[in-house]
Formats: C-alpha cells, sequence, structure tokens
C-alpha cells in the first residue's frame, strides 16, 4: 500500500501568496513614507533658511553673521568670546557656505548670531560637534551671500544661496520637482554631483535631470 504524500493544496499556497505580497506592498509603502519624508525635511531646510535673514533684518537691520552690532543686538558680551563674532557689517554674508566652523567665515557665524537672536534652535558654542547644521540625510547644510567668488554653481543668480549636501539623486529630483522647475540645470534650485568634504567654494555646472542617478550624491543649491 502506498504512502500518502502530504502537500500544500492550491488554496494554500494562494493564500501564503497574498500573505507575501501584503507584505511586501506594506515593506515598499513603508519606504515611500520614509523618502516622502526625507525630501520633505530636505525642502523646509530651504525654506525656512530665508525666513532666518528676513526675521534678523527685520529686527536688527542687519544680516546674520555679518552683523558688526550683533552684541549690542543680543543684549549680552557673549558675541565678543571665544564663541561668536562681530561681522564687519558691509551688507555680505562673507566665505563659503559650507565654510568650517570658526570665527573668521561670517558664513560661519551666521548660525551663531541666528541662534543668539533666538531665531533658530542650535548650538551656540563653535566647539559643539554639531555647531555646522546637518540636512535630514547628514549632507552639510549652509548659506552665503552670492558674492564674487563664492556662488557654488556657476550660472545662478540671486542675492543669496542656500546648499545642502550628500542628496541621493533620486531626492534631488523630487526635490526640484516639488521646489523648482524640475529641471535640475536651470531655475532657481540645481544641482551638481556631491561636493564630498571640501570646505572651500569651486563652482561647477549644474547638471541636467537625465544626468542625475537616482543612487548618486549630490549637492543642490538654491538662490533667492
Amino acid at each position: 500500500m502506498k504512502a500518502q504524500q502530504s502537500g500544500f493544496t492550491l488554496v494554500e499556497i494562494a493564500i501564503v501568496l497574498v500573505i507575501i505580497g501584503l507584505l511586501l506592498g506594506g515593506i515598499l509603502k513603508g519606504q515611500e513614507l520614509i523618502n516622502s519624508a526625507k525630501v520633505k525635511n530636505l525642502a523646509n531646510d530651504f525654506r525656512i533658511i530665508p525666513t532666518y535673514i528676513y526675521a534678523f533684518q527685520d529686527k536688527f537691520k542687519s544680516l546674520p553673521g555679518d552683523d558688526a552690532q550683533i552684541s549690542a543686538h543680543i543684549g549680552t558680551t557673549a558675541c565678543i568670546a571665544a564663541d561668536c563674532k562681530e561681522g564687519n557689517g558691509n551688507g555680505v554674508i562673507e566665505g563659503a557656505w559650507n565654510a568650517a566652523a570658526g570665527l573668521t567665515p561670517e558664513a560661519a557665524q551666521f548660525w551663531g548670531h541666528v541662534r543668539f537672536a533666538n531665531l533658530a534652535a542650535g548650538p551656540t558654542a563653535i566647539s559643539d560637534a554639531t555647531y555646522m547644521p546637518r540636512n535630514s540625510v547628514g549632507g552639510r547644510l549652509g548659506v552665503s551671500s552670492m558674492a564674487t567668488g563664492q556662488p557654488q554653481i556657476t550660472g545662478m543668480t540671486g542675492t543669496y544661496q542656500i546648499c545642502s549636501a550628500a542628496i541621493l539623486g533620486k531626492f534631488v529630483k523630487q526635490l526640484d520637482i516639488q521646489m523648482d522647475d524640475g529641471n535640475t540645470a536651470t531655475g532657481s534650485m540645481r544641482a551638481i554631483t556631491d561636493i564630498g568634504t571640501a570646505t572651500t567654494v569651486t563652482a561647477a555646472a549644474a547638471l541636467a535631470t537625465t544626468a542625475v542617478n537616482d543612487a548618486d550624491s549630490y549637492t543642490v543649491c538654491m538662490t533667492f
């Protein structure tokens, strides 16, 4: 007498496949939500930094980082101590947007000035490892004027530039669609190959959207 073989029925196999499909769908949807949150946070950086500048100007009639009277304006001598420095008051936020933390670059002092003025959260001590801000994907984030020698991307115009580094190509494309014209080589937001750990500005030409690879990292700049 032959032994009876056991196995899954077609109905059981179908149920297993449905469950696997639901799990995969949930994972993919979850990843999509995570990616959307990252893009939203990256976009928020570009939106909120101009408000720091305008609010500071409205309050003190000076530019953060460039303010020559910051100590008087914030009512303390903290800004003439080791953690802060007065700007030269020439109406330009000088230095590279991604300058190393220090007393000289106004682009670095920008963050101390807006924090001392209670416009932005974050440490005021330059010695703090988190003094220079990072975006939601861990890349450098900064702002400077578009003065001679300071623009990161050639051909862009405006008074100020905000740049954010180490952004994956798939996020770069979404950012440009969400905030500009959908073309990473034109408009007020453009992208270049990621600058890595460089702390000086070497202007580069923007990349067309078709040249932006989803898995590669880029630096995105917006002018205003």
